[in-house]
């Protein structure tokens, strides 16, 4: 038992130390400290690790009431252990005891034997002078966010600034889309209800399951099957939004991992041809294992969509859906490490490459077509500002009034994390004269 814990610990401290010292990506680093692993302690591992990353300043707030001064060199991951045990203590259901004692013993396959002492005599201060009772000094540690983050969100929210950031700091739901071309949401509904498994309906969206507590998706019945995909409620407004009608040529930019593919070929199964655009040649990976589990059919193509005449075979389309590379803002409850990951100098490259993007992509489009931007954002500069902008150098471009917000000065569809249990996206259908 105490060699398990004691792995466990040491393996959070060193996904912590290759997300916070190294920017790698949880969804690189994770998995693989996970893998040797059993399913329990895998989900530990996650909870403890994602829950580091969603209270960060305040833990290093408490870490630097209690630490002289920086740890450096090999023995910066010992920072990372710290705030492992005061989340433990301060936010888990885990015992006192075994959050010191682990913790500390944790030092050990870290190779910092000689800070065991430093980790011992800091946790138990933690714990004898109650300093997780303590509020937070400001409402930007208290929030979980970046100061730049946090200042660009309160000048632009205002009004709902504090249930936003309230929003952001809680876990995201998983949510199912039902593969309706391989077994109906009746069945399927069924299906789970005869497996034990709680879960609710969404009526906005008529192909969702939001299961009420984590599951193992592969282990849910269907899943080798292709019953179903993984894909939160706003992400499935996208195919909606396309509204794909027969016999059209569709272009889905910046496709992986293929979630909305698929779901645009099962919303229109008699369109003409569907093509997968991504640049990056492993993520197209995905999007091929996608495909192939969930029983569907596309073309995956290799390129770079401000480059389109190096893979465009010069047939238009009848409609693109743009799921932009964005700041991901919009899903950090879901990838916490976003928040450590992103900085505010990204905000502006993203931005550039956003534009450049709708205007190479624009012209792939038949007149009288149509394009869906969309962004996992929340910062109006890649939103609603993008397309005000896109629209104002675009003569031929005009905005469908269906899918907007009651804004004028603010195009297209915003939604905040928590809407209706969603994570943050949006939405800008727009539309090309003929």
């Amino acid at each position: 038992m105490k060699s398990k814990f004691l792995n466990l610990r040491a393996d959070a401290a060193k996904v912590l130390h290759q997300i916070l010292e190294e920017g790698q990506s949880a969804r690189e680093c994770l998995p693989l400290a996970q893998l040797p692993h059993k399913e329990q302690d895998k989900a530990w591992l996650q909870e403890m690790v994602y829950g580091v990353l969603r209270n960060l300043p305040i833990l290093q707030f408490w870490l630097r009431k209690l630490l002289d001064k920086p740890l450096k060199n090999r023995y910066k991951i010992v920072e990372q252990l710290i705030m492992l045990g005061f989340y433990q203590l301060a936010f888990s259901r885990v015992s006192q005891h075994a959050a010191v004692s682990e913790t500390v013993a944790a030092c050990q396959p870290l190779n910092t034997q000689a800070m065991k002492g430093l980790v011992n005599a800091i946790l138990r201060t933690f714990i004898r002078e109650e300093i997780s009772q303590q509020q937070a000094p400001n409402q930007q540690i208290a929030s979980g966010l970046p100061k730049w983050l946090f200042k660009k969100l309160e000048a632009e929210y205002q009004d709902g600034f504090i249930d936003l950031i309230g929003n952001m700091q809680q876990k995201a739901p998983i949510w199912l889309r039902v593969n309706t071309q391989q077994i109906s949401h009746a069945d399927f509904v069924e299906t789970l209800g005869n497996a034990s498994i709680d879960f609710t309906l969404s009526t906005e969206h008529p192909e969702a399951i939001i299961l009420s507590k984590g599951y193992d998706v592969t282990s849910l019945p269907g899943f080798d099957k292709g019953w179903f995909a993984v894909q939160d409620g706003a992400a499935q407004l996208a195919a909606h939004y396309l509204e794909p009608a027969e016999n059209q040529t569709i272009l889905d930019c910046c496709a992986a991992p293929g979630g909305k593919t698929c779901h645009i070929v099962e919303t229109q199964p008699n369109i003409t041809k569907i093509v997968a655009l991504e640049v990056n040649q492993q993520r197209a990976l995905k999007i091929e294992e996608n495909l192939s589990r969930l029983g569907h059919n596309a073309e995956i193509v290799i390129g770079d969509a401000t480059l389109p005449e190096q893979w465009w075979d010069g047939q238009l389309f009848d409609q693109v859906l743009l799921d932009a590379p964005c700041s991901a803002t919009g899903i950090i409850r879901r990838h916490p490490d976003i928040k450590w990951l992103r900085k505010a100098k990204d905000i502006e490259v993203l931005v550039t490459l956003q534009k450049q993007i709708l205007d190479a992509i624009w012209a792939l489009i038949k007149p009288g077509g149509t394009m869906l931007y969309a962004t996992c954002s929340i910062l109006p500069e890649e939103n609603h500002l993008q397309i005000s902008d896109f629209l104002s150098r675009t003569p031929n471009a005009s905005l469908d009034n269906r899918f907007c917000n009651d804004s004028v000065d603010r195009p297209g569809k915003q939604i905040l994390p928590g809407d209706q249990q969603m994570d943050g996206f949006y939405y800008a259908r727009l539309l090309k004269s003929k």
